[in-house]
């Protein structure tokens, strides 16, 4: 059971058609794993990690610099809290877009004390100046903090003690080279099957005291996308409608019914989704359509389309991308339960579905 805090994830929270509040968020932080054997899935990554780690115990060093790549809510911020429990070291969280400039990291670093995880989110976002004197503390552990300005500033060496840097991203194509090759160990996390979500489900409900059946547990797996945060967000949904609406326990009827009043289809497609496909199909016959006209036909913004709705649809393969727009596959026309019009412009035999 395992998901990030990463305020990026805008899908995770539209799922369940509720604020990330303080108590959600208190929720989420107790249905932490605290170590590697309870964390669910990633099973490559997990045993990398845990050898990393034993060495490093063993050799009685700090632990090389980690960097975690993929998704939101795959378990990044998750797995950067275990390194810091299983080297007995302290935490310290912070993100990409809060370090503007180079004096704001020379501050964090100047107080790191020896041996502490410094988890660094959206590290692809972090100003250029902060940067370059990320390359210098990360393997001399020292920054040069400039006095002064102009011909007469002076650079003062600040020696800073061994740390960890547990970089994560979900774009680990911005990361400049330099600054990836400097991480002793780098690990990307891959979408979950619906076997370990179940997984998921089963221990966060253990946790929550709810009572669940196998199958009401394979219902909320199957409409999670891939993603553990997701997982433990909808069973919290389905949790509640069964208290109100059943006995308080999840079967598989009362999971379907809970997450069909929150929009949430059998293929983890929400509303958002559902609008972007329906658009395309209906009103552009499949498509190609460019990607701002499509956003006005379902009253969005063109980011949001692009990094919300787009890449699930596209991984689900009901969506293609396509020099000349975005095209409808055949499995979209199938989904929302639509038949194709064979003279419509959005035939793939006519436009290309995958090419021009």
């Amino acid at each position: 059971m395992n998901w990030d805090d990463d305020a990026s994830d805008a899908a995770g929270d539209r799922l369940v058609g509720t604020d990330a509040d303080g108590e959600d968020r208190a929720v989420e932080a107790a249905l932490r794993p605290k170590d590697l054997g309870e964390f669910v899935g990633q099973e490559r990554v997990r045993e990398q990690l845990d050898l990393v780690l034993k060495a490093a115990r063993a050799r009685g060093a700090t632990a090389d610099h980690v960097l975690l790549s993929g998704a939101p809510g795959l378990g990044k911020t998750t797995l950067s809290m275990i390194i810091a429990a299983e080297m007995g070291a302290p935490i310290r969280i912070t993100s990409g877009p809060a370090i503007q400039h180079a004096g704001d990291l020379a501050a964090i670093l100047s107080s790191l004390t020896e041996g502490e995880v410094l988890f660094l989110d959206e590290i692809h976002r972090m100003s250029r100046p902060a940067e370059e004197m990320l390359y210098m503390a990360m393997e001399d552990f020292r920054v040069d903090v400039i006095v002064g300005k102009g011909p007469g500033a002076t650079a003062i060496p600040l020696e800073l003690p061994p740390f960890t840097l547990v970089g994560a991203t979900t774009r680990a194509g911005l990361l400049p080279p330099p600054l990836r090759d400097r991480f002793g160990f780098t690990g990307h996390m891959e979408f979950y099957a619906p076997a370990e979500l179940q997984r998921v489900v089963h221990r966060s409900a253990r946790l929550l005291d709810v009572e669940i059946a196998d199958q009401g547990a394979a219902e909320i797996a199957g409409r999670s996308r891939g993603t553990p945060r997701i997982a433990n967000r909808l069973l919290r949904r389905v949790r509640d409608y069964a208290q109100v609406k059943a006995d308080g326990v999840i079967t598989r009827e009362i999971a379907a019914q809970a997450l069909d009043v929150y929009e949430v289809d059998a293929r983890g497609l929400d509303r958002l989704d559902r609008a972007v496909l329906t658009a395309l199909l209906k009103l552009f016959g499949g498509g190609p359509v460019g990607l701002s006209t499509l956003a006005v036909a379902v009253g969005e913004e063109r980011e949001t389309v692009e990094e919300v709705a787009e890449p699930f649809l596209v991984r689900e393969g009901l969506l293609a991308r396509t020099p000349r727009g975005r095209v409808a596959t055949p499995a979209a026309w199938e989904h929302l339960g639509l038949v194709r019009d064979a003279g419509a412009a959005g035939t793939p035999s006519q436009q290309g579905l995958f090419g021009g």
